[in-house]
C-alpha cells in the first residue's frame, strides 16, 4: 500500500486520485496515520459487505431471541420503565 504525507496528497492531488483508483493509499500527518483513501468502487463494496454482515448478525440475533421465547410483548415489558 502506497503512503502519502498529507502535504504530498494536497500538492499532488491528481496523482493521489489516480493511485487510489489502483489501490488504497495511506495518508500520514506528523508520522501518524490519519486516514486511508480508497476508490469509490472499493468504498461501495466495503459498505455492501458490512451491511450484509450486519443483516446476517441481526437475523441470527432475531432467530436466537425467538427460540428463547422473546416476543415483542415480553421485550416491551422488560424494557418498561418501572417508575
Amino acid at each position: 500500500m502506497q503512503t502519502f504525507t498529507a502535504n504530498e496528497a494536497k500538492t499532488r492531488f491528481g496523482e493521489f486520485l489516480d493511485r487510489v483508483q489502483r489501490e488504497p493509499v495511506r495518508v500520514m500527518r506528523h508520522d501518524r496515520l490519519v486516514g486511508v483513501m480508497v476508490s469509490a468502487e472499493d468504498y461501495e463494496a466495503m459498505r455492501a459487505f458490512y451491511a450484509n454482515r450486519l443483516m446476517h448478525t441481526l437475523s441470527k440475533t432475531a432467530e436466537g431471541a425467538a427460540q428463547a421465547g422473546l416476543t415483542p410483548e415480553t421485550l416491551k415489558n422488560l424494557l418498561a420503565d418501572e417508575s
